[in-house]
């Protein structure tokens, strides 16, 4: 039983070593998708129910398979209308169910990370060994299908263990060494990136990850009008935008093909995009490249700033 969370170290935002963006950007963008495959009837898991309602769930299954028919093509669509690759945060049975999406953003030079095998099925209950193989499943089926190796990890559907960032840093490294498995999404705790604890003692890192951004906390949880997600995105942009001139930030909307591509939705996030993306000193990248550029130009000197607020102790 885990009775703290002892992945990273308490981290003061003010005075920290200052990160560079390259051109000197404030803030570093990305987008993303999570693009994600629902079973209708999934296997039970005693901690959680995949469906509010008795089965069959049809008003939900049908629901995300909507956002896959319709709402991928939409979503991609605008994204690349504002220069925009997505990040996309996978269930990688996509890749059996619909090759045709993997496809498309594949050609348009998309990352891939893993968000499980199916958003149906936890992390909850499973032993060590058997949430071992979920996530080696899920990197190996990313490279067979799309060439890349896995950098970064989002639990599905949020479902964690006391072992899931040192597993992934384990497996990744295992498969196609530092090339892979070195960012997770799943700690909420920063608005830069920031150095992770892993029992494998490899270089490892959180990315920030909005749940105050992710459209289905906002539609679906929060009740959001789309107008006020639009203020709530510009006023999130211009705080980090205004934190930037001093220290690099990182801001993240995350989305969901079957909630954000909504016909009644998707204008407000085009204007978010249009705004975010109109100021010059934005970065926009990707999970992986920004990742990589703090690991090569940000992670040593926050690692230092932390043994010296600790007294030394690396």
């Amino acid at each position: 039983m885990m009775e703290s969370l002892n992945a990273y170290d308490y981290y003061a935002y003010e005075n920290r070593p200052k990160i560079r963006w390259p051109n000197d950007a404030r803030v570093a963008f990305w987008v993303a998708p999570n693009i994600e495959f629902y079973e209708l009837n999934p296997p039970p898991n005693p901690s959680r129910k995949a469906w509010p309602q008795p089965n069959p769930a049809v008003p939900g299954y049908s629901l995300r398979d909507w956002g896959n028919r319709v709402g991928h093509k939409r979503q991609m669509d605008l994204l690349e209308k504002y220069g925009i690759r997505g990040s996309v945060s996978l269930s990688v049975a996509l890749c059996d169910h619909h090759p045709e999406i993997i496809a498309a953003c594949k050609e348009r030079d998309w990352e891939f990370f893993s968000h499980g095998i199916y958003n149906t099925r936890y992390t909850y209950n499973m032993s060590e060994e058997q949430e071992r193989a979920m996530i080696r499943d899920s990197i190996e089926t990313i490279h067979r299908h799309t060439g890349q190796k896995c950098a970064g990890y989002l639990a599905p559907a949020l479902s964690h263990s006391e072992h899931t960032l040192d597993l992934f840093a384990e497996v990744g490294s295992e498969l196609f060494g530092d090339d892979a498995g070195f960012y997770t999404c799943d700690l909420f705790h920063d608005d830069q990136p920031t150095p992770v604890h892993v029992r494998s003692g490899k270089r490892f890192m959180s990315m920030p990850y909005s749940l105050e951004m992710n459209d289905t906390i906002v539609y679906a949880v929060n009740k959001v009008e789309p107008r006020h997600y639009l203020n709530m995105l510009k006023r999130h942009f211009d705080r980090l935008y205004e934190e930037g001139a001093e220290s690099g930030t990182v801001m993240c909307i995350p989305t969901h093909n079957y909630q954000i591509s909504s016909p009644h939705r998707i204008k407000a996030f085009e204007e978010a995009l249009e705004y975010i993306t109109g100021h010059s000193d934005v970065w926009v990248a990707t999970g992986r490249e920004i990742a990589e550029h703090y690991l090569a130009n940000g992670y040593d000197d926050a690692r230092d700033a932390i043994a010296h607020q600790n007294g030394g102790q690396r």
